[in-house]
C-alpha cells in the first residue's frame, strides 16, 4: 500500500459554516467552538484517493475474513496485523465503508467494522489527517441508501465518539441534530441511528457540563420526533430520550410533562417497537418520577394490562416489567388491589411455555440422557469462600439470599423471556398481597393443575411454586391435597412437567418436613429420587436441585433413609453427563452438611468415597471441575471426621499442589504480564476452603500432614493476596489450624498477627470476620502471651463493634474475639471496657450457648473485675445479656452472680428496686429465678 501518498491541496473551505460548531438556529454551539481555534490552515483529506493496488489487497482481505476456515483466519488476523502498521490503512476502511457502492453491502459493512476495532484499539494514535478524514466521510455518508451501512457508520461514530472525542469532535452533535431535519429518510434515520447510539453509549457526558450540556437543545429536539410519520423514526427518538430516564438528566426533567403527554399520544401505536419503546419508557418512569404518574396510574394500569397480552412477546414482555417494578413502590397494594381481578389471569396465562420456547427447549424430547453437553450449556460456577457464622437460638434460619429462585425453573433458556418474567412478577406480588391474592388464583388453579393438555398443566405447577413464599400461609389448607398430586406429576410422562414439579415440590419442603414424615417426607423423597435417576438430563437437573433444597430442610430427618439416598446418588454418577455432576456434587455436599457425622459409618464410606476418589484421579489440575468437587470433598471431610483419614493424604497433598502453582502463576504473571496468563485464583480459594474442611473434620490428625508439607509459608502468601477471596479462605484454615495444630502456627504469630490487625477493615465484610474470627481462636490457644499483639488489633475491634449496619455476622464474631481478648490479657483490654460494653452485649444476647459464647462472656465478667466503673452506665444491658444463657457451666454461673449482687450491694436495695424497675417482665423473672436479685 502506498503510505506516502501525501494530500495534494488546502482544504479550501477552511473552517465555516456548519463544521464550525453552530446549531441550526445560528446559535454558536455548546461545544468548544472551532472558532476559538488560531485559524490554522489543515492539509486537505477531502480528496484522498486509494492506491488501485492497495484498495485490491484490502478488499480481498476483506473477502478472506468472511471464510469459515480457521487456516485462513489465521493468516487474515496477520495480514491486518501488518496492515495497521500503515497510518492510511484506515482510510482504505473507510473508503470501502463509504465510497465503494459496487462491493456488496456485507463486505463494506465488514470494512467498517474492522475499522470500528481500530479506532478502539489505537484511535490516539491516528494521525490527525486520517482521523478528519473518517469524521468527515461519516457525517457525509449516513444517509447511505443501505439500512446495515448506516447502522455501521452509526457504529462507528459512537466508538470514535467514546474515545474522548464528543469534546474533540463539536460539529457532530450539531450536524446529526441539523441531518434530522433532512427531507431525505435515509439521512434523518441514519442521524437518528447514529443519535441514539451516542445516547446509549455517552448519557452521562451528554448530562454533564463538559459539554455546556447539550441536552437542553437535544431533547426538546427529539421529543418533535414522537409525532412523525415513520415508525423507525419515532421509535428512534422514544429510545434516545429514554436514555436520559434512570439518570434523571435534567433536560428531561425540565421537559417531563410534555414527554408524559407525548408517551400517552403514541400508547396505541401500530409499530411494535414503537409500543415497546414506551413500555419500556413507563417502567422507567415508574422508578424515577412515579409523582408524575399517579395522576394517571389507573388509565397506566389499564393500558399496562392491555401491552402485557400483546401480540409482540418483546412488547409483551416489556410491559410485563412494569408489575415487577411496581411491586417494589410503597402505592402498590393501594393502587393495584382492584385491579388484581384483571391482572391475575394474565399473568398466569404469561407462564405458559410458548411453541418457540418448546422448540428451544426440546420439549418433545423426551430421552436424552445419552447425549453429552455440549460446552457452552454449562455455566460458569463461582465459588462461594468459605465464611465463619456462629450459631443462633432461632434453630433453623431461613436463607435469604436465594432471591433467584425463579431462575430454577427452566434456566436453559436463560434468555429473560415472558414467561419467566411473569413468573417473577407473580411471585413479588405474592410476597406483597400475602393471602389476599388467592382469591383470585385458586379458581384458576384448580382448571390448571388438573387439565388433560400438559402445557396448562405445567403452568399450572409454575404458579403454584411461584405463590409458594408470598401465600405460603393460605395454602396450608390446601397442601394435604395438593401435595400428594404433585408428587404424583413427578412420573407425569412429559419431561417438562417433572421437571418443574420437582422445582415447585422443592419450594414447599419446608411445609412437608414440618409434617409427620411418613405423611409426604418419605414419598415426595422416594419419587424425588427416583427422578434423580431420570432418563431426561432437564429433570434430573431439577431433581438434584430439589433433593438439596430437601436435604437442608430436613437435616437429620434423612438419616434413616441414608442408605438408599447413597445408592441413588452414587448410581447417578455413572449415568450423568458432563452438567449435571456437577449439580450432583452440590447434592452429595449439602447431604453431608445436612447429617454431619451420622455419615461417618463405614457402610456409608464404602458407598460414597470410591466414585468422589475416582474423580477426584480423573481430573487435572487445571480442570474447572475440581472446583465442585472440592466443595463437596470439603463438606463430606468435615462430616466424616475420623472416616475420612483412609482418604485424606492425597487430597491434602494436592490442595497444597493447587495453592503452590498459583502462587507461583501469579508471581510469574506479576513480574511479566506480557509473557505469562493471570491465574485462576478460584483454584486456590476452593483448595484453601477444602483444607479447612479437612483441619475441621480431622482435628489433631491433620497435624501429621501439616508437619510434612510448607502450607504455612504459603498461608502467609495467601494472607497478603490482592483479592480479597483468598484473604477470606486464608484466615478461615488460619483459624481452623489454630484449633486442630497449634504447634505449627505458633511459630508464625508474630508475623501474622500484623497482617491479620491489618485486614479489620469492615469494607471487606467477609475478609474482616474471619480475620477477627481466627484472631478469636489464636487468643484462646496463646493465653497471656498474646499481651504484645493486643494494642495491633484491639482499637479496630472496638471501632467495627461501635459502626452503625454492620452485619450481624461480624458484629457477634467481633464480640467473641473482645471477649476472647480479655479473657487472655483482662489489664490490657478492660480500660476501654465502656467503649464496647453496650454493642457487645445486644451483640451476644441471641447467639446459643455454646463454647465461643463460654469464653467471651469469662472475659467481659473479667474485665468488669479489673474495671467495674466500666460497665456500670450500661447494666442493663448486661443483665440483660446475662438473662440470654440458658444453662452456662456453674463456674461461669458463679462469675455472673458475684457481679450482679456486687453491683446490687454497691448501690444499695432502694436503688437497685428503682433500676430493675427499667426491667422488662421476663428479663426480672429470669434474674431472680437464676441468680436471687
Amino acid at each position: 500500500m502506498d503510505g506516502s501518498r501525501a494530500c495534494s491541496s488546502f482544504w479550501a473551505e477552511g473552517r465555516g459554516g456548519l463544521a464550525s460548531g453552530l446549531w441550526e438556529d445560528g446559535t454558536l454551539s455548546s461545544f468548544p467552538p472551532a472558532q476559538m481555534a488560531p485559524c490554522k490552515l489543515q492539509l486537505c483529506t477531502m480528496d484522498w484517493q486509494p492506491d488501485e493496488q492497495g484498495l485490491q489487497q484490502v478488499l480481498q482481505l476483506l473477502k478472506d475474513s468472511q471464510s469459515p476456515n480457521t487456516a485462513t483466519q489465521r493468516v487474515v488476523q496477520d495480514k491486518l496485523k501488518q496492515l495497521n502498521q500503515f497510518p492510511d490503512f484506515n482510510n482504505y476502511l473507510i473508503f470501502v465503508l463509504t465510497r465503494l457502492k459496487s462491493e456488496d453491502e456485507p463486505t463494506r459493512s465488514l470494512s467498517g467494522l474492522i475499522l470500528k476495532n481500530n479506532v478502539k484499539a489505537h484511535y490516539q494514535s491516528f494521525p490527525q489527517p486520517v482521523a478528519e478524514f473518517i469524521k468527515q466521510e461519516c457525517l457525509n455518508n449516513i444517509g447511505d441508501a443501505s439500512s446495515l451501512i448506516r447502522a455501521t457508520i452509526g457504529i462507528l461514530i459512537t466508538t470514535i465518539a467514546s474515545k474522548g472525542e464528543l469534546q474533540m469532535w463539536p460539529e457532530l452533535l450539531p450536524q446529526l441534530c441539523n441531518l434530522l431535519n433532512s427531507e431525505d429518510y435515509n439521512t434523518c434515520e441514519g442521524a437518528f441511528g447514529a443519535l441514539q447510539k451516542i445516547c446509549e453509549d455517552s448519557s452521562e457526558l451528554l448530562d454533564s457540563d463538559a459539554l455546556n450540556r447539550p441536552l437542553n437543545i437535544m431533547i426538546p429536539k427529539f421529543l418533535q420526533f414522537f409525532k412523525h410519520c415513520s415508525p423507525k423514526i419515532r421509535s428512534h427518538a422514544i429510545a434516545c430520550v429514554n436514555q436520559f430516564i434512570m439518570d434523571r438528566a435534567q433536560a428531561l426533567m425540565d421537559n417531563i410533562d410534555t414527554f408524559i403527554e407525548h408517551l400517552f399520544a403514541l400508547a396505541v401505536d401500530e409499530d411494535p417497537e414503537v409500543r415497546k419503546n414506551v413500555c419500556r419508557a413507563l417502567v422507567m418512569l415508574l422508578e424515577v418520577r412515579i409523582d408524575r404518574l399517579i395522576p394517571h396510574m389507573h388509565s397506566i394500569i389499564q393500558y399496562m394490562l392491555q401491552r402485557t397480552q400483546d401480540n409482540d412477546e418483546n412488547v409483551a414482555l416489556e410491559a410485563c416489567e412494569f408489575w415487577l417494578t411496581l411491586a417494589e413502590q410503597p402505592i402498590c397494594k393501594e393502587v393495584l388491589s382492584s385491579h388484581l381481578v384483571q391482572l391475575i389471569p394474565i399473568l398466569v396465562n404469561g407462564m405458559k411455555y410458548s411453541e418457540i420456547d418448546i422448540i428451544l427447549l426440546k420439549g418433545d424430547v423426551e430421552e436424552d440422557e445419552a447425549i453429552p453437553d455440549s460446552e457452552q450449556d454449562i455455566k460458569p460456577r463461582f465459588h462461594k469462600s468459605r465464611t465463619v457464622t456462629l450459631q443462633h437460638e432461632e434453630d433453623r434460619t431461613q436463607d435469604d439470599e436465594d432471591g433467584e429462585d425463579e431462575d430454577d425453573d427452566d434456566d436453559t433458556l436463560s434468555d429473560w423471556n415472558l414467561r419467566k418474567c411473569s413468573a417473577a412478577a407473580l411471585d413479588v406480588l405474592a410476597n406483597v398481597f400475602r393471602d389476599e391474592l388467592l382469591p383470585h388464583l385458586l379458581p384458576l388453579l384448580k382448571g390448571l393443575l388438573f387439565h388433560p393438555e400438559w402445557v396448562i398443566k405445567e403452568s399450572g405447577i409454575l404458579v403454584l411454586g411461584a405463590i409458594a413464599e408470598g401465600c405460603m400461609q393460605g395454602m396450608v389448607p390446601y397442601l394435604p391435597e395438593l401435595i400428594p398430586h404433585l408428587i404424583q406429576c413427578l412420573s407425569d410422562k412429559k419431561a417438562l412437567v417433572r421437571s418443574i414439579a420437582c422445582w415447585t415440590l422443592s419450594r414447599y419442603a419446608h411445609w412437608v418436613v414440618s409434617q409427620p414424615p411418613d405423611m409426604h417426607l418419605k414419598p415426595l423423597m422416594t419419587e424425588l429420587l427416583k427422578r434423580i435417576l431420570d432418563s431426561n438430563k432437564r429433570v434430573q437437573e431439577a431433581a438434584c436441585s430439589a433433593f438439596a433444597t430437601l436435604e437442608e430442610e430436613a437435616c437429620t430427618e434423612l438419616v434413616p433413609y441414608l442408605s438408599f439416598i447413597l445408592d441413588t446418588l452414587v448410581f447417578a454418577f455413572g449415568k450423568y453427563q458432563h452438567k449435571n455432576l456437577l449439580i450432583l456434587y452440590d447434592a452429595i455436599g449439602t447431604l453431608a452438611d445436612s447429617v454431619g457425622h451420622h455419615l461417618n459409618q463405614p457402610e456409608y464410606i464404602q458407598k460414597l468415597m470410591p466414585p468422589l476418589i475416582q474423580k477426584w484421579n480423573e481430573l487435572k489440575d487445571e480442570d474447572k471441575d475440581l472446583f465442585p468437587l472440592l466443595e463437596c470433598l470439603s463438606s463430606v471431610a468435615t462430616a466424616l471426621q475420623s472416616g475420612f483419614l483412609p482418604y485424606c493424604e492425597p487430597v491434602y497433598q494436592r490442595c497444597v499442589t493447587l495453592v503452590q502453582k498459583t502462587l507461583a502463576q501469579a508471581m510469574m504473571y506479576n513480574q511479566q504480564p506480557d509473557q505469562y496468563e493471570a491465574p485462576d485464583k478460584d483454584f486456590m480459594i476452593v483448595a484453601l476452603d477444602l483444607l479447612s474442611g479437612l483441619a475441621e473434620g480431622l482435628g489433631c490428625h491433620v497435624e501429621q500432614l501439616v508437619a510434612r508439607s510448607n502450607i504455612m509459608t504459603l498461608l502467609f502468601q495467601c494472607m497478603q493476596d490482592t483479592m480479597p477471596e483468598v484473604r477470606q479462605s486464608s484466615f478461615a484454615l488460619l483459624g481452623d489450624l489454630t484449633k486442630a495444630c497449634f504447634m505449627h502456627v505458633k511459630p508464625c504469630i508474630a508475623e501474622f498477627m500484623p497482617i491479620l490487625g491489618t485486614n479489620l477493615n469492615p469494607e471487606f465484610i467477609s475478609v474482616c470476620n474471619n480475620a477477627t474470627w481466627a484472631i478469636g481462636e489464636i487468643c484462646m490457644q496463646m493465653g497471656a502471651e498474646m499481651q504484645p499483639y493486643v494494642q495491633m488489633v484491639l482499637n479496630n475491634l472496638v471501632e467495627i463493634i461501635n459502626r452503625p449496619n454492620t452485619p450481624k455476622t461480624l458484629l457477634e464474631n467481633t464480640a467473641i474475639t473482645i471477649g476472647r481478648l480479655g479473657y487472655v490479657c483482662p489489664q490490657e483490654v478492660a480500660p476501654m471496657l465502656q467503649q464496647f460494653i453496650r454493642p457487645w452485649c445486644t451483640s451476644l444476647r441471641n447467639i446459643r450457648d455454646n463454647e465461643e459464647k463460654d469464653s467471651a462472656f469469662r472475659g467481659i465478667c473479667m474485665m468488669i473485675g479489673v474495671n467495674p466503673g466500666g460497665v456500670v452506665q450500661d447494666f442493663i444491658f448486661f443483665c440483660d445479656a446475662v438473662a440470654s444463657w440458658v444453662s452456662p457451666k456453674d463456674d461461669l454461673r458463679d462469675m455472673f452472680y458475684k457481679i450482679l449482687h456486687g453491683f446490687k450491694d454497691q448501690v444499695g436495695e432502694e436503688n437497685w428496686q428503682q433500676f430493675s424497675e427499667q426491667f422488662p417482665p421476663l428479663l426480672k423473672e429470669r434474674l431472680a429465678a437464676f441468680y436471687g436479685v
